[in-house]
């Protein structure tokens, strides 16, 4: 089971998102695509954004990241200028 919960990172990745603003994620799909795609940073060699264990997986490692808002999940409609 993953901890924390694909609604808890849901809520995480949209607390700043204003009342009637569209989320920037909806679905868990967005959340295993962000996730799946720090991981593969990770393993390319990038460093981790939180301390992490001895024989920490990478995606138990970008999990923690976005868990801990050190990840920004961008919308889909957002271009490259406005990051």
């Amino acid at each position: 089971m993953l901890h924390p919960s694909y609604t808890d990172l849901m809520k995480v990745v949209n607390k700043d998102v204003e009342e009637g603003d569209s989320k920037i994620v909806n679905s868990r799909y967005s959340i295993v695509m962000a996730t799946s795609k720090r991981a593969r940073q990770l393993i390319a060699g990038e460093l981790p954004l939180v301390e992490t264990k001895e024989g920490e997986k990478p995606l138990s490692i970008a999990i923690d990241e976005l868990n801990r808002g050190k990840l920004k999940i961008l919308a889909e409609n957002t271009t490259e200028e406005e990051e």
